[in-house]
């Protein structure tokens, strides 16, 4: 189940609403659950069982390392017992993710005949197992005590908003709101307004630019040229980032209305001015996570080789996304960039380097990277860059950039433009609209503007036959 669907939007969330609202509010927790594990239950009853046991395992794990601590110091059983309960997550993810992967790769390198399993993919697994993980990792290191009711871990693993797409909600930062937390009026309307913004980022934008980026993509690429492969590129920028940052959206607009406060998942990365920025701003919940529990862990900029360090990270980035080399290809591909600029960074000359220069060459990476991303094949995404770049000439042109340019394509995507640069922090400065951002009359047509939003993310859903989802996959 998807949130934008109808049987979402019709049925699923006005009932989880309900009676969430109606019912005892000691039993709202068991009741959210419950509604949680229907939500991902929908499609393939039996993957829920996955996530049942991923719970399982951390919720005993962080028993487990709790009770081994003594004084507050890490004997070697409470080590031990870390180091096992990740493991046994990394290893169920190895198996349902990678496994068929492996046997791939393995057969081509060895020239083997290794059948594959055919494993069916559990949806949100990435999402849901570095959570496990980021519990028992905060027990671990002091950050958040330890939960004894398996109730308030399953909820916390399995609540329906993050479940599937994230953002990756550490243990820390909502232990307490698992048992305290409330919803005013003031809240659920945030929280209504924020899923209204989120839906039309998905329906119109991503999906819109969507149509046009599978299109010139699906194509052979000696039938393209030059401007319909940028046309490519763009369009596939656009999709992937308000496919996931209106599912963000989404998820952080259902957290306030159930009462939860979940945090950024990005912050207008298409305006960053340097591949270190622009992973700041970039599903700001993974980074965050590598960053704190594999990057500093392993040094971070104190200890051993912080060029070494950052490697790691982005080559375990580039495979969390999927069971492919061009995902980790498109990792290596960020990291290189992000090392290369680290001493550049506190150079004077480079800070001189004016913003639209540094702009323009950030957003060059990241079209460049995004194609790594988006052809699984290496040699067919190469052949694409070369289109792109003019080294490689379309060798049986059948589709020009008119072919796929129109209006509703143009509206679009000056729409993803404004929508990708901070209007408020730029102009929130100014005294006159800072005045009338507080007025009574601004908050009448932010209300009006998000019933608008609302109603137009609904008729999208209603009438829309093509509503992909990138972030499923991983």
């Amino acid at each position: 189940m998807v949130f934008s669907s109808n049987i979402f939007l019709f049925a699923f969330l006005p009932v989880t609403l309900a009676g969430y609202y109606l019912i005892n509010q000691r039993l709202r927790n068991a009741f959210l659950l419950l509604m949680s594990l229907l939500f991902y239950a929908w499609g393939e009853p039996r993957v829920v069982l996955v996530m049942m046991g991923s719970i399982i395992i951390n919720y005993l794990g962080g028993l487990a390392i709790h009770a081994t601590m003594k004084d507050g110091r890490h004997s070697f059983l409470n080590k031990l017992i870390m180091f096992l309960t990740v493991a046994v997550n990394l290893l169920i993810l190895f198996y349902y993710k990678y496994f068929d992967f492996f046997i791939t790769t393995t057969n081509g390198i060895f020239g083997t005949s290794i059948p594959l399993r055919n494993i069916v993919l559990p949806i949100g697994i990435s999402f849901f197992t570095f959570q496990g993980m980021s519990y028992v990792l905060d027990v671990f290191m002091g950050h958040a005590g330890v939960q004894k009711n398996p109730l308030n871990i399953a909820l916390y693993i399995a609540l329906f908003p993050q479940l599937i797409a994230g953002p990756i909600v550490r243990y820390a930062d909502v232990n307490l709101q698992i048992d305290n937390r409330s919803c005013d009026i003031k809240k659920f309307a945030e929280g209504i307004r924020r899923f209204a913004v989120g839906l039309v980022k998905k329906m119109l934008l991503a999906n819109t630019a969507a149509l046009t980026a599978d299109s010139i993509f699906n194509e052979p690429v000696g039938t393209v040229t030059t401007a319909a492969a940028w046309l490519g590129a763009l369009c596939y920028a656009v999709q992937i980032y308000f496919d996931f940052c209106g599912y963000s959206d989404m998820a952080i607009g259902l957290g306030k209305m159930f009462g939860f406060d979940f945090l950024e998942n990005f912050n207008y990365p298409y305006i960053a001015r340097n591949i270190t920025d622009f992973w700041r701003r970039w599903h700001i919940s993974l980074s965050s996570w590598f960053r704190d529990y594999v990057y500093i862990p392993l040094g971070g900029n104190r200890r051993g080789n912080r060029y070494f360090n950052l490697s790691v990270v982005f080559l375990l980035t580039g495979m969390w996304h999927g069971a492919s080399w061009n995902y980790i290809l498109w990792g290596i591909w960020h990291g290189i960039f992000s090392i290369v600029e680290k001493p550049l960074l506190k150079r004077d000359f480079y800070k001189k380097v004016p913003y639209p220069i540094t702009w323009l060459f950030t957003m060059l990476i990241v079209l460049i990277g995004w194609v790594l991303f988006r052809l699984e094949n290496l040699s067919e995404a190469l052949k694409y860059l070369g289109v792109m770049f003019g080294a490689v000439r379309p060798d049986n042109v059948a589709y020009t950039f008119e072919w796929f340019f129109n209006g509703k394509l143009a509206a679009v995507l000056a729409c993803a433009v404004l929508a990708s640069v901070p209007w408020k922090n730029i102009l929130g400065h100014i005294p006159a609209l800072k005045r009338f951002g507080d007025s009574s009359f601004c908050h009448l047509l932010q209300n009006a503007a998000t019933v608008a939003l609302l109603l137009l993310g609904v008729v999208l859903c209603m009438t829309s036959t093509y509503n992909p989802f990138i972030y499923f996959r991983f």
